[in-house]
């Protein structure tokens, strides 16, 4: 009488073992994409924040005080827009006035006694940001025209 062990799997269960290791592999990979989108938002957001907060220091450092050129001044926001962009993005693109390239690239606006930025999001919203401390997500671009200063 001879018994015959054989030792390993069979065919069919490897190729089993590796459709559920597939399956399990793409759940994965959907979540992280949506993860990565809401990463970048936050991002984005919090750059906002921050150029509220440079913004105001901006403010104070003027003699007369106001936000003339805070957008675009050597000690305004700008460089921090401009590094939002890239993560809203994932481009080099400029921080613009003209509502007319708003969809795609940040709009800040600066008026003496104001000013506003508004950013596209990667969920097609827009974040917008001003100087009364308002920060909020809108639907379609806010900031139209260039004396636009309240989200």
């Amino acid at each position: 009488m001879k018994i015959n062990f054989r030792k390993g799997f069979t065919l069919i269960e490897l190729l089993v073992v590796v459709a559920i290791i597939g399956i399990l592999a793409s759940v994965v990979l959907a979540s992280l994409n949506s993860a990565r989108t809401k990463g970048a938002d936050a991002a984005v957001k919090a750059s906002l924040a921050n150029a509220r907060a440079q913004a105001e220091l901006y403010y104070d450092n003027q003699v007369p005080n106001g936000y003339t050129s805070v957008c675009t001044g050597p000690e305004g926001i700008g460089t921090i827009l401009a590094g939002a962009v890239k993560q809203s993005l994932d481009a080099d693109q400029l921080v613009s006035n003209d509502a007319a390239t708003a969809a795609t690239v940040a709009v800040c606006n600066d008026v003496v006694g104001g000013w506003a930025s508004e950013m596209p999001l990667k969920g097609g919203s827009y974040f917008c940001v001003d100087y009364s401390g308002k920060s909020q997500v809108n639907a379609a671009i806010g900031l139209g025209l260039a004396t636009d200063i309240d989200c």
